[in-house]
């Protein structure tokens, strides 16, 4: 019975469940991310490149062969698919990474931004002296 309480009290802990939110909504956000490109950013690129539309570049390893069939219509010759490096979406993928690490980035640095009116962090010489007086108060407490 030890270990399903161990987990219960490590499942309803405030960490794991924030970072099931953070892991949630970041799912998201990446689908905004990606529909914004898709839609938006890969069509102004098609037109800046010449009417390139990327998620159409591929390079062709293997020809795709249509099934063939005699006036029967029984099948002479099967449908092979086509082997193909689809380059295009990757070049998406990368931007929309790209722009997500951008944006994880800027919010992770202003989370982590002191405030300037902050009182500066003690120096290690200061907590020294200061580890020095609490030993000095509780030997006088001792005597």
């Amino acid at each position: 019975m030890g270990f399903f309480k161990d987990f219960k009290k490590f499942a309803v802990k405030g960490n794991l469940a924030d970072l099931t939110i953070g892991v949630v909504i970041g799912g998201a956000f990446a689908s905004v991310v990606k529909s914004f490109i898709d839609g938006l950013i890969m069509p102004l690129v098609g037109v800046l490149t010449g009417g390139v539309d990327f998620n159409d570049k591929k390079y062709v390893i293997i020809q795709g062969v249509a099934e063939v069939k005699d006036g029967a219509g029984t099948v002479i010759t099967k449908a092979t698919p086509e082997v193909a490096l689809k380059y295009g979406t990757f070049i998406g993928s990368i931007i929309t990474f790209t722009i997500v690490a951008l944006v994880c980035y800027m919010i992770i640095k202003n989370l982590l931004k002191k405030d300037p009116n902050a009182a500066p962090d003690p120096s290690s010489s200061e907590i020294l002296l200061g580890e020095i007086r609490d030993l000095l108060k509780n030997e006088k407490l001792v005597q």
